[in-house]
């Protein structure tokens, strides 16, 4: 197709505006700069203080992490950080995961959560009424970061050692743990006051139970009972001591803080129940009035041990050895014995039977004559 010469030009200009783009102004290189962690948390087992965050996934400017250096760890003793200063450790460069397979997987998070351990007695000022400080400064290939994360606390307070000889025996009552503790500190720099706290868990199960707490004083030896438990089981016990401060945190208001020190070794138990129910007691024998049909009624006190299963009835004639005459536990305190004969002396006794097969003693007896 042919157009007129006098209307080339317009038609290449028009060509021109409509097939070139807008061109945006050049943008400045990216600083490669993680993005601070702001989910720093800290825990503290005895003289050892946990950090765990999450590693920056993106750098200040919402870019993806690719230039991926080490963690520096920052700590002091001031309330608040201006600058890590010189890091008291530093936590590896590990290498960039791959975001988008970690995406279609949901376990970014986990696949980059990152852990630092620092031991208290390095510090200073450790056994002080002070706290450390602590937060994290994330940097990249170069070792430039960001700046720091969030910051968290830690109390610089001493704990005890974990009790000694730490021992478990089974009783009639239950479980009977039994260690030696350190004598509290009298002269300690900041009031505080010292627990023993005892954690229990059932063999093949990752839940722990807080059993019961023991304050700690002057004496050494210590025990503890543990009635609430279910016979034929084993159960694994540990124990550790706590140091509980009290701190003002506002006029009249007060607030503790509990530091928890190191476990004793894991001990197992079985609770195996050889114990036998209590002795029945108050035995009495009534025998029929003439001219009934001949019995002997016996009557006697409950037991009340909560594993009880019933009674067991023995009767002998004066002379002879007792035998048992029923063929299954009585449920309640009371039997009527009507297989006796007239005229005849008989002595009678009872024992107790748990769920487990386990008798007790027999009562003392009680004798009747059948008219």
């Amino acid at each position: 197709m042919k157009f007129p010469a006098k209307i080339l030009p317009d038609l290449c200009a028009l060509l021109m505006l409509t097939g070139c783009a807008t061109i945006a102004p050049p943008q400045p290189p990216s600083l490669e700069l993680p993005k601070p962690p702001s989910d720093l948390r800290a825990t503290r087992k005895g003289e050892r203080v946990t950090l765990t965050w999450t590693a920056p996934n993106v750098t200040t400017d919402r870019q993806t992490v690719r230039s991926v250096g080490p963690t520096k760890i920052c700590r002091g003793l001031e309330q608040k950080l201006n600058q890590c200063g010189t890091p008291v450790g530093e936590a590896p460069a590990q290498p960039t995961p791959n975001f988008a397979q970690s995406a279609k997987q949901n376990n970014t998070k986990q696949n980059n959560k990152r852990s630092f351990t620092d031991l208290l007695t390095q510090i200073p000022g450790y056994g002080s009424p002070g706290i450390a400080t602590y937060a994290v400064e994330a940097l990249n290939a170069a070792g430039r970061g960001a700046g720091l994360s969030n910051q968290v606390h830690m109390s610089l307070a001493r704990t005890l050692p974990p009790p000694q000889d730490f021992a478990a025996r089974v009783t009639a009552e239950g479980i009977v743990l039994t260690w030696i503790g350190s004598v509290s500190p009298t002269n300690s720099a900041q009031p505080a006051h010292y627990i023993y706290r005892i954690y229990r868990r059932m063999e093949g199960s990752q839940e722990q139970t807080r059993t019961g707490e023991i304050l700690a004083g002057d004496e050494p030896n210590f025990s503890f009972t543990d009635s609430n438990i279910q016979w034929e089981k084993t159960y694994e016990y540990r124990a550790e001591t706590v140091t509980v401060i009290a701190q003002e945190n506002q006029p009249e208001v007060q607030v503790e803080v509990q530091v928890e020190g190191d476990d004793t070794p894991e001990i197992k138990v079985f609770a195996h129940d050889i114990f036998p129910p209590a002795v029945p007691s108050g035995l009495q024998a009534v025998a029929s009035g003439p001219g009934q049909k001949t019995f002997v009624d016996l009557v006697w006190a409950p037991v009340t041990d909560a594993d009880l299963d019933g009674y067991n009835i023995y009767r002998h004639e004066e002379g002879s050895p007792a035998v048992k005459v029923t063929a299954d536990p009585v449920k309640t305190p009371a039997y009527r014995d009507d297989s006796v004969a007239s005229g005849k002396n008989y002595l009678y006794s009872v024992s107790a039977v748990d769920v487990r097969g386990n008798e007790s003693g027999r009562s003392e007896e009680a004798g009747e004559r059948v008219p």
